[in-house]
């Protein structure tokens, strides 16, 4: 493989999340019994195209996470980092870029709370980025229809929103992750834009770059609730099943 196709994942799981309750930080919440951080590594590990994964740690907690990566299995053919954390996600998956060895041309971000991303995915947000996009990002086209609100008194939580437009749902996606990304492009990203950031892909959009969308799949789906937890687990019971194990 060439240096200029080699890819590396970067994962930031520095966040406490919040709404999972109190307790371990999201990534390190058990999922079959098994720390959604590790679940989320071989999820990117499972691809062959990835030679590097980069998991940016709370900054208290590097050695932790270090020694969980080492007491868990993970394929011998990818390299596994691990580097402390900033106060938000943009500057933890900055401090993972600055990690990046040289040879390294496609970097996919992913997100620690979605666990259960297939391979599939993962290989085809890669093969995009190879095939020339500065920027790309899987996604499903919603379920359902989505209203635009004028946001109420945040004082007043639960109180009416008036709504001032329906969207055309057609137009609209869910946007998952891994994000993928031409590395001399996402670190450009990351070094001049500062604000409006919901994600990777719209700190590329702001360079005036175009992003593509692939499809994504549904169980790359966000744990971020106590009842995400429960489908999760179903997820994981169904895989056993079907393998047979």
């Amino acid at each position: 493989m060439s240096e200029e196709s080699r890819t590396a994942v970067v994962i930031p799981a520095a966040g406490r999340g919040v709404r999972l309750g109190p307790g371990a930080p999201k990534a390190l919440r058990a999922l079959n019994g098994t720390p959604m951080l590790i679940h989320a590594v071989r999820a990117m590990a499972a691809s062959r195209a990835v030679s590097l994964v980069v998991v940016v740690a709370p900054p208290e907690g590097a050695a932790e996470v270090k020694s969980l990566l080492a007491d868990h299995a993970l394929p011998e053919r990818t390299d596994f980092m691990v580097v402390p954390g900033g106060e938000t996600r943009q500057e933890s998956v900055k401090l993972g870029l600055d990690a990046l060895p040289e040879g390294i041309g496609v970097v996919l971000v992913h997100d620690a709370a979605r666990p259960l991303v297939p391979v599939d995915t993962v290989d085809g947000v890669i093969e995009a980025v190879r095939e020339g996009a500065p920027a790309v990002v899987p996604a499903l086209p919603l379920a359902d229809t989505v209203k635009q609100v004028e946001p109420g008194d945040p004082k007043q939580p639960g109180a009416p929103e008036p709504v001032v437009a329906t969207p055309e749902r057609a137009r609209l996606r869910a946007v998952q992750t891994p994000q993928g990304f031409d590395r001399d492009t996402l670190v450009r990203a990351h070094a001049t834009v500062t604000e409006n950031v919901t994600d990777d892909a719209s700190m590329v959009e702001q360079l005036g770059l175009q992003v593509v969308v692939v499809p994504g799949h549904e169980e790359a789906f966000k744990v971020t609730r106590p009842l995400d937890l429960v489908l999760a687990e179903a997820v994981l019971a169904r895989r056993r099943a079907n393998d047979g194990f």
